[in-house]
């Protein structure tokens, strides 16, 4: 979490702040004004004149956490009119004055308000108090899977009925054809949870809730349960091969078209590639922008190491690459960040669809591998 503040509004308060603010120094402690005789050698305390009820509706707007170091009722009071929706709201956690408790009262799973309360009870020596039914349960959150893994929700419209189907220990399937096949970390899924090698499985199942992990667009109408849940994964890497005054909005059709015939969800795009040219493309950038994803650049002799199913001597000639779009986005799917474990699998899953004049568009796709196959493949002993 980028961005806390500490809200102490009495003398043991404003201790228990600094103690806080000792092991976050980039956390920020505000504090009435009256109280500032008392703490003169303590630096970093930003002290307020006006009302408390007026500073908290400003840092309640201002910064993504909210530790207040005071009553559970008098916190529910201040930040109550300020309340908008679990998806922007701040995390907000309640410390008492003798720093027993660590609560979290607002935000627990989207805003990070449990973790937050769990990792200032640590520092504190306090009891973490956490509510949220999947933690009390120990089972899984249905609106947090893959989140800190870049997952996105196709549609949350359904994640309240699927979480209450968790829960209540009810049968609710999962299938998954894309992504971190880690996800759920060396945990076990919960005895009521099963997984499905195919989505006619997970359809013809008794589950009451579907769980369905997938860069496909069908996936999300494959399911026929009341309580589905789609979850895109940033599992595809788009290659673009253009010239230098290629359009943006040419850009952007050639991957809309592809993604549309190829049955691919854009939301599961992770980035876009191409080759590094002696002169930026605006229209290249552009598109990423648009799409809100970042633009990966190679350099032609990165790109002739690749192996790909249509090399052109047209492009040898041009770029000095025998492939633009489709190394580009079979390098950038191996890439994958900051794996260097070689889990990723990067697979083209489009060859190269022309655009005339100067647009080709590819795709490939990458999956993370579990620990345990990993290892069998090192060993020598697993598919590739």
């Amino acid at each position: 979490m980028q961005s806390v503040a500490i809200l102490a509004i009495t003398k043991h308060g404003i201790s228990t702040g600094l103690r806080l603010l000792e092991a976050n120094p980039g956390w920020s402690l505000y504090a009435p004004e009256k109280f500032a005789g008392a703490h003169t050698d303590k630096e970093g305390i930003r002290w307020y004149a006006d009302a408390t009820s007026a500073k908290i509706a400003e840092l309640f707007a201002k910064y993504e956490g909210l530790v207040c170091i005071f009553s559970l009722g008098a916190t529910i009071r201040l930040v109550a009119p300020h309340m908008k929706s679990k998806k922007t709201d701040p995390a907000v956690v309640v410390v008492d004055e003798s720093s027993s408790f660590a609560i979290s009262v607002l935000s627990g799973h989207i805003g990070g308000a449990n973790e937050l309360t769990e990792s200032i009870a640590g520092r504190l020596g306090a009891q973490a108090v956490i509510t949220t039914a999947a933690d009390v349960k120990r089972t899984i959150a249905v609106d947090m899977i893959g989140r800190d893994r870049g997952w996105v929700i196709e549609d949350d419209s359904a994640v309240t009925a699927a979480s209450a189907h968790m829960v209540n220990e009810e049968k609710v399937g999962i299938y998954q054809d894309a992504g971190d096949a880690d996800w759920h970390g060396d945990k076990p899924l919960p005895a009521n949870v099963t997984v499905y090698d195919t989505l006619e499985d997970l359809r013809g199942s008794d589950s009451r809730a579907h769980l369905i992990i997938s860069d496909r667009v069908d996936a999300a109408m494959a399911s026929d349960a009341a309580a589905s849940v789609v979850y895109r994964p940033p599992s595809l890497t788009v290659g673009v091969g253009l010239h230098y005054d290629t359009a943006s909005g040419t850009i952007l059709g050639g991957i809309k078209k592809t993604f549309e015939k190829y049955n691919l969800a854009t939301k599961s795009i992770s980035r876009i590639a191409s080759i590094r040219k002696p002169a930026d493309v605006p229209g290249l950038q552009e598109a990423a922008d648009v799409m809100g994803v970042p633009l990966v650049l190679y350099d032609r002799d990165e790109l002739s190491e690749i192996d790909v199913p249509n090399p052109s001597g047209v492009v040898q000639r041009f770029e000095g690459t025998p492939s633009v779009s489709e190394a580009a986005c079979i390098r950038a799917a191996g890439d994958g960040g900051n794996d260097s474990d070689g889990s990723r699998s990067p697979q083209l899953v489009v060859e190269k669809q022309k655009f005339p004049p100067d647009l080709t568009i590819a795709v490939a796709r990458y999956r993370r591998q579990p620990q345990q196959q990993q290892q069998q493949q090192q060993q020598g002993g697993g598919a590739p």
